[in-house]
């Protein structure tokens, strides 16, 4: 990288300008708490991991009222996390995914306790009685596997303990928002102890109703979920068991039109515009085609998982199995472009869930010999089924009702995985990793020409859809790092990461899955199948801290070199709405990140950090005649400022704490391959804001808290249809916290 966009020459002098100062890092009245984390999925300081990560505790989390992981990108570096109509949306360092649909994968890993979840619906789930969140930046395919490319987001929630514990909380707050959360933590004998813990989240529409109808709309919630984990320790062994249950009734209808934030966006050509809030969250579409219906929407999930662990002295044998359902039902109003100026109404019908079982058996080596190591074997299997029903596009002379039904979808996946560091010397390790994934994917499916809400093969025509294709690579990481003093060390790391390919609507001469496809339903392999997303990564690392150990700083400059980047949209084609997915040949990401804390007193905390990055198209052709190429990957902001400041004022019998923070992102880029247009943000700055009361030797806290002070709201996604979900709105709430201990 050169020196203008953040080169190692600026990141080794950083570095010295902190060793200068380096001390022995000591906690202590005043200095900075130690994290420990588990990224490199043994437990290790988080400022001696090499590996570029953020980590926010749930204590953190509870005293800025986060309650779902849309919320945390402001205070993570280089991460968007986005609550799009179809889940979370995750991009790091640039790169993202849009496909939620049963036949997609996320860039980006979502993890909870150590088990991948596969579907953005179910990933922005309530934040529960959560120990730490672990925010990976960079391809992370050796130890988490595939589908992290982008990195990988950890919530790891908090085990049972022997210590009886118990805790409630409540929270309201504008938009009609009212919380509450509970926690029991019971040590039944020496050897077993329990913990249960539920919360409740309900607030209105963050919307309003422009259209007429009267009718609610979306970005509302009423979410209920509940955990109850049971942990039995026999000697060296322990066995921890978690099941888990929520539900969300909400309303779907959770976007506007694209015309709310941009001028001339029908006609191909937008150009932002500023309005305030309100005319940002006012959907004003009213179709002439159809009169919209109550949006409504639905959704269960529930999971078990069983970790056990086996300390056999020279190594420790660890087992994690999972098995999760989730039932999805609802719908919803589209806005539809489909020609410039010409935008229909269209009402969609869903029903669908999935099954999905997970194994992971892993040893690793215990000691602090020269060598340590761990292994493993992964497992994955997922079923899906699904049913789209799409309505009321007969006014432009298509077929009145297009559903697709498909069951079963298959996803399977086998790895092999280990890795090696060796203590070269008291002070230089390297580090060598090797994983071998095999995918294999299919699905049994149909898109239905009908007449009539019911197929009638006697009026209706039904075109199969049926592919099937497998997938396997190597990915591998190559690392050094060494200690240059006691509170300061520096990384390097060579690595490679690995997106399965996949499959569009239609299939291939022949039969496939016992499916016989007829010519009108044929496409050419090229167009039916995408081919796995594949980068290698440059990074070059370091961590310090100084001043006494009152002040850090974590640097990383990176290079990516991606190839066959996965881009997806909707498109109209052969007559019928289609969610496709292509290859976007050739991209380029390199950047530069800054981030630490500096702690004057006991009392005073400062947060900062600055991230530069470029992330563009090096050869991408979108509709293979007009060249993308320099164009800006989306949601990659060349740089974003951040900054915090929190202050404890201690008073006669109580404390007061008051936070701030501030994010401030520059313009960044919103892409619609299949319609060749970006939509370009401006540059934006999101203010937050906590105070807290807390009287001496209470068990008790009141506490308050702003998000998005200044009621900045733009477009979390925009699709192919003109159809964009706004970002949240300004929220306040005041909130009860009870513990005792």
């Amino acid at each position: 990288m050169q020196d203008r966009r953040g080169s190692p020459t600026l990141l080794a002098a950083l570095v010295a300008a902190a060793c200068s100062h380096s001390v022995n890092a000591q906690t202590a009245e005043g200095q900075l708490q130690e994290v420990i984390v588990t990224a490199q999925r043994t437990a290790a300081p988080e400022s001696k991991t090499p590996v570029a990560m953020s980590v926010l505790s749930g204590d953190a989390l509870r005293e800025a009222g986060f309650d779902t992981p849309a919320e945390l990108a402001k205070r993570l570096p280089n991460v968007h996390l986005d609550n799009a109509a179809d889940g979370l949306r995750i991009t790091i360092r640039g790169v993202s995914n849009s496909d939620a649909t049963d036949k997609g994968d996320p860039s980006a890993a979502f993890m909870v306790d150590g088990v991948y979840i596969a579907r953005p619906q179910n990933q922005n789930a309530l934040l529960l009685d959560v120990d730490r969140i672990e925010v990976l930046r960079g391809p992370q395919g050796t130890l988490y596997g595939r589908n992290t490319t982008a990195g990988v987001v950890h919530v790891i929630t908090n085990a049972p303990t022997r210590k009886l514990e118990a805790a409630f909380g409540v929270d309201a707050g504008n938009y009609g928002s009212r919380k509450a959360n509970g926690m029991l933590n019971v040590p039944v004998t020496d050897w077993l102890a329990l913990r249960a813990a539920v919360a409740v989240d309900r607030h209105d529409s963050y919307l309003r109703n422009g259209q007429g109808t009267g009718h609610a709309l979306g970005q509302d919630a009423d979410i209920r979920t509940a955990r109850l984990s049971a942990k039995a320790t026999f000697g060296a062994a322990a066995l921890l068991v978690r099941f888990d249950h929520s539900s969300n009734d909400y309303n779907p209808d959770s976007f506007v039109s694209d015309n709310n934030f941009f001028r001339n966006a029908d006609s191909g050509n937008p150009v932002w515009y500023g309005a305030p809030a309100g005319e940002r969250l006012t959907n004003r579409f009213v179709p002439r085609n159809v009169v919209p219906e109550q949006g409504r929407g639905s959704n269960r999930t529930s999971g078990i998982s069983a970790e056990f662990t086996w300390n056999l002295g020279p190594a420790t044998l660890s087992y994690l199995g999972s098995h999760r359902e989730f039932d999805l039902d609802f719908l919803t109003n589209y806005i539809y472009r489909v020609a410039p100026r010409a935008t229909l109404g269209v009402r969609q019908n869903f029903t669908g869930g999935q099954r999905q079982d997970s194994h992971e058996v892993r040893v690793a080596t215990n000691g602090t010999g020269a060598f340590s190591a761990q292994a493993g074997l992964y497992w994955f299997d997922e079923k899906s089924r699904s049913t789209y029903v799409f309505r009321d596009l007969a006014p432009i002379g298509l077929t009145p009702y297009y559903v697709f039904p498909t069951d079963p979808v298959l996803a399977k996946s086998r790895a092999v995985f280990g890795q090696l560091t060796y203590r070269a010397t008291d002070r230089l390790r390297a580090t060598a990793g090797l994983r071998y994934t095999q995918d294999e994917k299919s699905r049994v499916g149909a898109t239905s020409f009908q007449q009539g809400p019911a197929y009638n093969p006697a009026t209706d025509l039904q075109l199969p859809n049926a592919a099937r294709i497998e997938t396997g690579k190597r990915t591998w990481r190559l690392g050094l790092d060494y200690d240059v003093s006691k509170s300061t060390f520096v990384y390097g790391t060579v690595s490679t990461g690995y997106k399965a390919g996949g499959f569009n609507d239609g299939c291939v001469a022949g039969t496939t899955l016992g499916v016989t496809c007829p010519s009108a339903a044929t496409v050419a392999p090229g167009y039916l199948y995408y081919q796995p997303e594949e980068l290698k990564a440059f990074e070059l690392g370091a961590k310090t801290r100084f001043w006494n150990n009152r002040a850090s700083l974590n640097a990383a400059a990176f290079k990516y070199d991606y190839t066959n980047l996965q881009l997806s949209g909707n498109a109209i084609i052969a007559g019928a709405p289609r969610f496709i997915t292509t290859n976007a040949g050739v991209a380029s990401v390199r950047g530069l990140e800054l981030d630490g804390k500096v702690q004057p007193t006991a009392d005073d905390r400062f947060s900062y950090g600055l991230t530069l990055l470029d992330a563009h198209y090096v050869s991408y052709t979108p509709d293979g005649i007009h060249s993308w190429n320099d164009r800006k990957l989306d949601r990659a902001p060349s740089h974003v400022l951040s900054a915090g400041y929190e202050r404890r004022l201690r008073l006669p019998g109580h404390e007061v704490r008051a936070g701030v923070n501030a994010r401030r992102s520059a313009a960044y880029m919103i892409g619609v391959p299949s319609k060749l247009v970006q939509y370009r943000v401006p540059a934006m700055t999101n203010v937050d804001a906590t105070l807290a009361w807390h009287p001496d030797d209470a068990p008790w806290t009141l506490s308050a808290y702003g998000h998005n002070l200044g009621n900045k709201i733009a477009p979390a996604t925009i699709d192919s249809f003109g159809m964009s979900v706004p970002g949240a709105p300004r929220t306040y709430g005041v909130r009860f916290d009870y513990r005792y201990q």
